[in-house]
């Protein structure tokens, strides 16, 4: 299965290419290419997923912007960067915020305790100004575990693609050794 997928995400790489030589993207073909944007190879793929993991936490319609910058910079695959922010939505927003703080609170120095939404918004029901009050309340914990986790997510992310796409010519090395 895992030889199945390189197989499709290098058939990818000249298709991508193709869409590059037309239109307004074939002036900034060499720059694009420079930067290994759009291979579909395990570096740039591992890159790109590590970007998108670790900007998948930056709040709202500023992730893929971000990841385009952190792939451009790191010269990881933008496609799998922007795959790999679709991590965080609606459902797991509020558990990753919470583990942020946990890891915050873990991280810097003095007791801190997650505010009960109760406390923070009156009534108790769900909107996004509720959330954002519930946010503000969480303070310097989220705003230290936020990156944090996000380097934290962004090295299994990096490995994660490493281990599975060594995974086959592992398989092989140890077939040849027991067959000898």
């Amino acid at each position: 299965m895992l030889c199945t997928l390189r197989r499709w995400l290098r058939g990818l790489e000249p298709r991508a290419r193709a869409h590059l030589e037309r239109g307004w993207l074939a002036r900034y073909q060499p720059w694009l290419e420079q930067r290994a944007l759009f291979r579909f190879q395990r570096q740039p793929l591992a890159r790109g997923v590590a970007a998108g993991m670790f900007c998948g936490l930056i709040p709202g319609p500023l992730q893929i912007p971000g990841t385009l910058l952190v792939c451009a910079w790191l010269r990881g695959n933008i496609v799998a960067g922007g795959v790999a922010t679709f991590y965080t939505n609606p459902l797991t927003t509020v558990p990753l915020y919470v583990l942020a703080f946990y890891l915050g609170a873990l991280v810097m120095p003095g007791t801190h305790t997650l505010p009960a939404w109760g406390s923070v918004v009156p009534g108790g029901d769900f909107s996004v100004q509720a959330l954002g009050t519930w946010m503000q309340a969480l303070g310097a914990p989220l705003l230290v575990g936020l990156p944090t986790l996000g380097l934290v997510m962004a090295v299994l992310g990096y490995a994660t693609v490493q281990l599975l796409w060594l995974a086959p010519a592992l398989q092989r090395k140890r077939r040849l050794a027991r067959s000898r």
